[in-house]
């Protein structure tokens, strides 16, 4: 009985922001996409002319980049519902991202990479040195590490700040979705337009220099709110709830749904939970 006032009174505790505090992860969303799409859009020309890499090494550097980067999604997902918490994710992941493309705009140095080609050449043109290529991997590597952050914990850390009990939130939320992906669709638009201009045109020092300045405005959107956001914490045996289900869901398998699944049907809900209870659907039936 101690237990579950205890339980009640930390619920009780939990102040939500909500629409308040949700422009702060919008605009780090926003300002993150200017940044990464706006260094990573360009690259393949960037290493053949800068770095004269040949087409086949620059594009699998690409791929690798982008690849990897989507892959980290399913690993930081995964450590940050089990261990680290979503705030931690996209904390050290914007963070990861800034020193990622700060290195990445420090290698348009001209000591950083290797010189230009002589025109009408093949003699005198030098690919990146060890270590010119050691600091341009280092780059990469965080802002794949970066990417794992964020990607799979930005929205669903925005969706925490709602109250789930109030019936209000679901238009905050709805809200919270359409300018979340108006943002990444407009900073997706500057970075393939604007910046790689003037990547090409003007400077790849600048060119290189505004996407780290833009992922250091995103830190710095997303760390301001910190006093004020709903950090859900992580729960390590959620691997073990799962595997309760499928086994469960096994051994039941031949068993009849009630006749009205969704006031029958049980699911439980703890109460220091600041998860929602899913409604139930026929709609997959």
């Amino acid at each position: 009985m101690g237990n579950h006032n205890e339980d009640a009174a930390i619920q009780r505790k939990i102040v939500y922001k909500g629409a308040k505090i949700a422009p702060l992860i919008i605009g780090n969303e926003a300002f993150g996409t200017l940044g990464n799409v706006g260094s990573t859009s360009n690259l393949l020309v960037y290493f053949t002319t800068v770095f004269n890499m040949n087409s086949i090494t620059a594009t699998n550097l690409v791929n690798i980049l982008n690849g990897s980067s989507s892959l980290a999604a399913f690993p930081g997902a995964i450590i940050s519902d089990l261990y680290s918490g979503r705030y931690n994710a996209v904390a050290e992941g914007s963070i990861s991202s800034f020193l990622g493309l700060l290195v990445l705009a420090l290698t348009a140095l001209p000591q950083m990479h290797p010189p230009q080609c002589v025109a009408g050449s093949t003699s005198i043109c030098h690919g990146p040195s060890r270590g010119q290529f050691l600091f341009l991997t280092v780059g990469i590597i965080l802002m794949v590490i970066g990417a794992g952050g964020i990607k799979p914990c930005n929205l669903a850390f925005g969706v925490d700040q709602f109250d789930p009990e109030a019936e209000s939130s679901i238009r905050g939320i709805i809200s919270f979705f359409n300018w979340y992906y108006i943002s990444t669709a407009v900073g997706m638009l500057i970075s393939v337009t604007v910046l790689v201009y003037v990547q090409t045109s003007l400077s790849w020092a600048l060119g290189l220099g505004i996407p780290a300045a833009l992922m250091f405005i995103a830190c710095i959107c997303f760390l301001v709110g910190t006093k004020y956001y709903v950090r859900v914490k992580p729960d390590a045996s959620a691997c073990t709830g799962v595997l309760q289900v499928m086994v469960v869901a096994i051994k039941k398998r031949h068993l009849k749904l009630p006749q009205k699944p969704g006031l029958d049907l049980f699911n439980y809900v703890p109460s220091k939970s600041t998860t929602s209870k899913l409604p139930y659907t026929a709609q997959f039936s």
